[in-house]
């Protein structure tokens, strides 16, 4: 959830910054791109790191059955 997250938003800041020539007087949307941007990486990064951290945890299982 939190890599999906990072990419759609790092994605959509990318179409601020660099696709769109809109000029508005009230926000810059190119600051606002960079803004998700960044956001997006991070979130990507805390992502992967949560992942990483599942994998490393595994359940000891053990075989506790009498003969």
């Amino acid at each position: 959830m939190t890599i999906g997250t990072g990419i759609v938003l790092f994605v959509i800041g990318a179409i601020l910054v660099f696709a769109l020539d809109i000029r508005l007087d009230w926000i810059d949307l190119d600051m606002v791109g960079y803004i998700l941007m960044g956001a997006g990486a991070i979130a990507f990064i805390i992502g992967l790191i949560l992942l990483a951290s599942r994998r490393g945890r595994r359940p000891v299982v053990t075989d506790d059955e009498v003969i």
